[in-house]
């Protein structure tokens, strides 16, 4: 009978777990403290560790390291209040065999406890302190909800793995974001991260942007490289795989396969010597079954799926990523010292945010750097939300909708009642440059105001024609390449009507 070494200084929990334990087969060794946990390793006891992050007489984290220097062999399951990223990574970082946050669920842990039975893998990481007092603004990860501790766990385990991984997930949910953790906690880390956005180019042009190409000047043969060869040793990154050509489709599946590639136009081939991450905010089976994405590609990339929760499925979450972002905002200099009320953060989290946490974060910099004030109410917050459901045309104005209750003196602008689009316009401009500051207003004024509007009004009009890029040209009377490559530098998503 396999003997499971517990330690835990909640003596609640450690009884729960004795007696689900004895009901799974298990005998159990359970005690509040770190260093006799510590004792019964080196006497050679038990056969599964399970251990808390935080005792009163150790760190949890600590003892992993103690027991991959003393016993490598013995599986060890790290458990934790402390539900974050960065505690998720550093528990398997340590050599964990698995991390649980607290509350976690008995069936789970008595499952991966089986696993580690099964399999008694030798995890081989260097072990690493954690640090306490750490700030969410060092993390790349931020949220406690159950869905995130899922997506926690998932990058923590493929840390030590080197196999495909699709991130599938809505616009603004963090999915480049992802790619690149993914990157930095793997053994590819410190080499190059090439990230490639398949449908910000021209398709015609992809193939040759992926492998490479062999032009001629004056009868001399030159070669480009492609992204396969600038992240040769690290992590290429599609990003929106769905949007590749579907001749270019058979042959990434054949350099996949064959772990090999040739330039377009060349004879000479090159191996493979990379990680591949791809990502979506569309369902590929659909694309499958519309003919137009290979079915033995899908099954390639989707060696490991990883779904991001858009922002709706963790509002739990938005307090501490509005806090995160607004705390970011005065470490960068964007603006002074400010914070949201508790019925601030309420009223946030009552919003939909159809361009999840992109949206979000766009926000919460605008609200930081219009309002002077270093506290942000609710009548702020649900103000700025009424101006931007009718900029981004998530609401739709009608003669019996008024913008919400508001004190004057602490917002930065008139309601738009029924006013013209110039005189609302002269009025966010006015207060625009009365934020800048004489000193940033010198120069560079036209290019500075282009930018801020070409973005939302180019986002509406692939809105209105439903993704429709030539019809989208035509509307805004732009030729259709420099519509392409204004989508590009403004990094506006691209919508497909898949209906």
């Amino acid at each position: 009978m396999p003997t499971i070494l517990v330690a835990d200084d909640d003596v609640s929990i450690g009884t729960v777990l004795g007696r689900a334990l004895k009901g799974a087969g298990y005998a159990s060794r359970i005690t509040p403290k770190g260093e006799m946990l510590k004792e019964w390793v080196k006497e050679g006891a038990g056969d599964l560790v399970v251990v808390d992050v935080l005792m009163p007489d150790s760190n949890g984290l600590e003892i992993v390291a103690f027991i991959q220097q003393t016993r490598p062999d013995l599986p060890v399951i790290v458990i934790s209040a402390q539900s974050t990223f960065i505690t998720a990574m550093k528990a398997t970082q340590a050599g964990a065999f698995d991390y649980f946050p607290k509350p976690f669920d008995l069936a789970e842990l008595l499952q991966s406890i089986g696993r580690a039975l099964a399999t008694q893998q030798d995890i081989e990481k260097k072990a690493k302190t954690y640090l306490p007092g750490e700030e969410t603004l060092g993390l790349p990860l931020v949220g406690s909800s159950v869905a995130m501790q899922e997506i926690y766990r998932a990058i923590a385990r493929l840390s030590n793995s080197d196999m495909s991984v699709l991130i599938m997930g809505e616009s603004g949910t963090g999915k480049a974001v992802i790619a690149r953790i993914l990157h930095d906690y793997s053994k590819h880390a410190g080499k190059a991260f090439v990230s490639f956005n398949l449908s910000a180019l021209p398709r015609e042009n992809i193939e040759k942007e992926l492998f490479g190409y062999i032009s001629y000047e004056e009868g001399t043969p030159i070669e480009h490289q492609g992204m396969f060869a600038k992240a040769e040793g690290g992590t290429l990154f599609l990003d929106e795989i769905g949007d590749i050509p579907l001749h270019v489709q058979g042959r990434l599946l054949r350099v996949l396969h064959d772990g090999a590639y040739r330039p377009v136009g060349g004879q000479k081939t090159y191996k493979v010597n990379l990680r591949l991450i791809s990502s979506t905010q569309y369902d590929i089976r659909k694309f499958i079954e519309q003919g137009v994405f290979r079915e033995d590609l899908f099954y390639t990339i989707n060696v490991v799926p990883l779904r991001l929760p858009p922002l709706k499925e963790r509002l739990g979450d938005i307090p501490e990523l509005a806090q995160h972002f607004l705390l970011k905002g005065n470490k960068l200099g964007h603006y002074g010292y400010k914070y949201f009320t508790k019925s601030a953060l309420e009223e946030l989290q009552r919003h939909s945010w159809p361009g999840n946490v992109r949206e979000l974060e766009n926000f919460i910099g605008r609200m930081g750097a219009l309002y002077p004030q270093s506290e942000l109410s609710k009548d702020n917050v649900a103000q700025e939300l009424w101006h931007s459901e009718l900029w981004h045309g998530e609401g739709v104005m009608n003669e019996k909708q008024t913008p919400p209750h508001k004190n004057q003196s602490s917002t930065p602008e008139d309601s738009m009642g029924k006013e013209t689009l110039e005189s609302f316009v002269t009025k966010r401009v006015k207060h625009y440059l009365d934020q800048l500051g004489e000193d940033s207003i010198k120069s560079n004024i036209y290019a500075l105001f282009i930018a801020e509007v070409e973005k939302p009004l180019i986002t509406m009009a692939l809105n209105y024609t439903k993704g429709n890029q030539i019809k989208a040209a035509a509307i805004l009377g732009l030729n259709r390449n420099t519509l392409r490559k204004k989508i590009r530098d403004l990094k506006i998503a691209v919508l497909r009507n898949l209906s």
